[in-house]
C-alpha cells in the first residue's frame, strides 16, 4: 500500500508539472526586439564594443554561465572551443563578464548569457587530480558564491547507462578530457543549475539562452521513475499492453529510454520515450529559468537554442512532440539553428540556401513573438539579415563577423537601416493571402512522410511569389484558419493547389531568385512588401563539384535585380495613398507611381541589391 501511495504521489507531481493548461509563472509584459547579435568567439576583441556602437543591436547573446563556464574557465583549455574565454580563472572570467555586461548596459543593450544546461567536460580522476567540472565540484565549489553542494559526489548528477555507469564520450576532445551529461530530471542537478543561474543574474545578465538542451539514452533512477509516471498518466494498463507491449509497468525492465532517433526505426514505445524526453525537458526549463529565474529577476529573458535543419522531425527539433499550447510557452524569444541546411546556395540546381519556410513556420507557431535563425552563414551576410527582417524575425543569429571590415560595415549599414525604419518592423504582423499547414499531428504519431510534400509546396509558393503563412494542423490552431481565404495541406491534390493559385491574389514579375513577403505595421496604416534577392555570383565549386559556402563576405557577390512589376491586392476597403521604395543601399525613400484598380495597387519596384521594401501607405476609400 505504501508503494502504491508513493507512486501516486510521484505521478501527481509529474502530471502537474507537464499539464499544458497550467502556466509556469505569472505572465510578464512581452519583450519585443528586432535586432540582435550573438558570439561564441571574438567577443573579447578590441573592436567588439566599437562594433556594438556601430550596429546598435537591442540584444546581445554574450557570456557563458552554465556548464561551459564552470567546466572550462579554470582550465588550460579556456581559450578554445566552445566558449573561447578571454581570460583564465573562474573569478577572473566571471569579473570580465560582469564588466562587459555593465558596458553593454551603458549602451542600452540587453545581455543574454549562454547557459549550457548539461554538456560537461572533465574526468573524475587522473594522476594529477580531477580536471574540468570534477575539479570545480570537488575542489573549487565556493559555498559563499554558490551555496551548499547538492550532493557530495558529482557522479550522482550524471546521465547513466543501464549498468549505472555515466554516459560518456571523447566527443570534441576538449583538453583531451571526456564529455559527460548532467541529467535534467535529477533534482540535485536542477539545484546546481539554479545556483549557476543565480550567480549569473548577480553578474548582470538580463536573461539566458539554454543550449545543449538534450536528453540522451539515460536510464538513471530519475528518468525511469518519471517515464513510468508519464506512461501511467497517458495509458491505462490495457493500453500499455495492447499499444506498447508492457504487461506490468511496475516490473517492466527498460533496456533503452531514447530521445531523438531515426524515424525509420521508431515504434510506439520509442515515440513515447521521445515525447517524455521533450515534455520533461520543458518542465525542467520552466522550473529553472521561468519559475526560479524569474523569482530572482521578474523580467528575466529566457530562450532555448534549438534545432530545425530542413524540418528534421523525430531525429531532430527539440519541440517536435510538444503540443501547441506547451510549444514555446512562457519563453521570450526562439532561436532555431538550421545547421548545414541553408548556409550556401546552388542556383544552378534551384537551391537558394534560404530558410524562409522555417522562419514562417516558427513565426506561426510562436504567434509572432521574436525569433532568430542560426544559419551558420559567414558569407551571405546581407542576405541573412534581410531574410529574417522580411519574415518577422530578429536578425541575425550567428557569425556576425565584425572582425572583417567589410562585414563590419555591411552589418552596421543593415542594422542602422532597420533602426531608422523601426516602425515597419516593431510589432508588425504577417499579411498573407493563403496559408499552408505543417503536419505536426502526423509527426506526433511518428509519421514524417508528410514533411517532404510540405517542403515542396512551400518551395513552390516561394518561387511563385505567393504571399502565404504557415500554421500548424493541430486543433489548437484551428481558429486561425478563418483568417485565410484558403488553407492548403501538403497532401492536397495538384489540381486543388493549381486552382488555389489561380484565384485572385497579388502577383510579382520577379525572378525565382527573389522572394516576397508582406507585413502589416503595428498600427495597421501600412502594408509593406519585403523583397529578398538571392541571386549572386557563387564561389567556385569544390574539386568534387559540390557548391562552396564561401570564405566570407567577399564571396557574397550579390547581383542586382531587375525592376519588378507588382500588382498587390489591398486589404478590403483600402487603397494605396502613397507607395515608396527603400533599401539599405539607398535608404532615402523613392516615391513610386501607383495606380489603384479595383482594390489593387499597381506599381513597379525599382531594382535593388539584396533587400528592398515597398511601403504602401493605406487610406480608406
Amino acid at each position: 500500500m505504501k508503494t502504491v501511495c508513493f507512486a501516486l504521489a510521484i505521478l501527481s507531481l509529474f502530471s502537474a508539472a507537464v499539464t499544458a493548461a497550467e502556466p509556469a509563472a505569472k505572465a510578464i509584459p512581452p519583450f519585443d526586439f528586432t535586432r540582435m547579435v550573438a558570439h561564441w568567439s571574438d567577443y573579447g576583441h578590441p573592436d567588439y564594443l566599437k562594433f556594438i556602437d556601430a550596429a546598435q543591436p537591442e540584444v546581445v547573446q554574450l557570456g557563458f554561465y552554465g556548464g561551459h563556464f564552470w567546466s572550462l574557465a579554470h582550465t588550460s583549455s579556456y581559450k578554445g572551443y566552445p566558449a573561447h574565454f578571454p581570460v583564465q580563472g573562474l573569478p577572473e572570467c566571471g569579473a570580465w563578464f560582469e564588466e562587459k555586461n555593465a558596458e553593454l548596459h551603458k549602451r542600452g543593450v540587453k545581455v543574454v548569457g549562454h547557459f549550457n544546461v548539461e554538456f560537461l567536460v572533465g574526468d573524475p580522476e587522473t594522476p594529477t587530480g580531477p580536471p574540468g567540472l570534477f575539479k570545480l565540484y570537488r575542489e573549487l565549489w565556493d559555498e559563499k558564491e554558490l551555496g551548499p553542494k547538492p550532493v557530495a559526489d558529482p557522479l550522482l548528477l550524471l546521465e547513466k547507462n543501464a549498468d549505472g555507469t555515466p554516459i560518456t564520450q571523447p566527443g570534441y576532445g576538449i583538453g583531451k578530457m571526456q564529455e559527460y551529461w548532467g541529467c535534467l530530471r535529477n533534482p540535485d542537478w536542477q539545484k546546481v543549475l539554479k545556483a549557476w543561474a543565480k550567480r549569473g543574474i548577480e553578474r548582470g545578465v538580463d536573461g539566458y539562452i539554454a543550449n545543449y538542451f538534450y536528453r540522451h539514452n539515460c536510464l538513471c533512477e530519475h528518468c525511469q521513475r518519471d517515464f513510468r509516471a508519464h506512461l501511467t498518466e497517458r495509458f491505462s494498463p490495457a493500453e500499455l499492453k495492447s499499444k506498447l507491449g508492457i504487461d506490468d509497468l511496475a516490473k517492466h525492465k527498460f533496456t533503452e529510454l531514447v530521445a531523438w532517433h531515426d524515424p525509420k526505426e521508431t515504434t510506439p514505445l520509442r515515440l513515447e520515450m521521445l515525447r517524455f524526453s521533450q515534455l520533461s525537458n520543458k518542465r525542467v526549463f520552466d522550473e529553472v529559468f521561468v519559475k526560479y529565474g524569474r523569482s530572482l529577476k521578474p523580467d528575466l529573458i529566457v530562450a532555448q537554442w534549438n534545432h530545425l535543419g530542413n524540418f528534421n522531425q523525430v531525429s531532430g527539433d527539440e519541440r517536435s512532440m510538444l503540443p501547441a499550447d506547451v510549444w514555446g510557452r512562457d519563453e521570450t524569444y526562439l532561436w532555431y539553428s538550421t545547421g548545414a541546411a541553408a548556409h550556401y546556395s546552388d542556383l544552378e540546381n534551384d537551391f537558394l540556401g534560404d530558410a524562409s519556410l522555417q522562419a514562417r513556420y516558427i513565426r506561426g507557431m510562436f504567434d509572432n513573438k521574436p525569433f532568430t535563425l542560426g544559419k551558420y552563414e559567414g558569407t551571405r551576410t546581407r542576405m541573412a539579415i534581410a531574410e529574417l527582417a522580411a519574415n518577422g524575425g530578429a536578425p541575425m543569429g550567428f557569425y556576425t563577423r565584425f572582425t572583417d571590415p567589410a562585414a563590419f560595415d555591411a552589418i552596421a549599414q543593415y542594422y542602422q537601416f532597420l533602426k531608422r525604419y523601426d516602425e515597419l518592423y516593431r510589432g508588425n504582423r504577417p499579411h498573407a493571402e493563403l496559408a499552408i499547414t505543417f503536419p505536426r499531428t502526423k509527426v506526433q504519431t511518428g509519421d514524417v512522410s508528410a514533411i517532404e510534400p510540405f517542403r515542396q509546396l512551400g518551395k513552390r509558393l516561394l518561387r511563385e511569389h505567393v504571399l502565404f503563412d504557415v500554421i500548424s494542423d493541430e486543433s489548437q490552431h484551428e481558429s486561425r484558419r478563418k483568417n485565410y481565404a484558403q488553407v492548403l495541406d501538403g497532401d492536397e491534390s495538384p489540381e486543388m493547389i493549381d486552382a488555389a493559385l489561380k484565384s485572385r491574389r497579388s502577383t510579382f514579375a520577379a525572378a525565382k531568385t527573389v522572394q516576397v513577403s508582406a507585413n502589416r505595421t503595428a498600427g495597421g496604416k501600412e502594408l509593406d512588401l519585403h523583397f529578398v534577392n538571392y541571386n549572386r555570383t557563387e564561389p567556385p565549386r569544390g574539386k568534387d563539384g559540390t557548391p562552396s559556402a564561401g570564405r566570407g563576405i567577399q564571396d557574397e557577390q550579390p547581383i542586382k535585380t531587375e525592376p519588378i512589376a507588382c500588382r498587390v491586392v489591398l486589404p478590403e476597403g483600402f487603397q494605396a495613398a502613397i507607395v515608396e521604395a527603400i533599401s539599405p543601399e539607398q535608404p532615402e525613400s523613392v516615391k513610386l507611381d501607383v495606380k489603384n484598380d479595383a482594390g489593387e495597387a499597381i506599381f513597379t519596384m525599382p531594382s535593388f541589391l539584396v533587400y528592398g521594401v515597398a511601403r504602401i501607405r493605406l487610406e480608406k476609400h
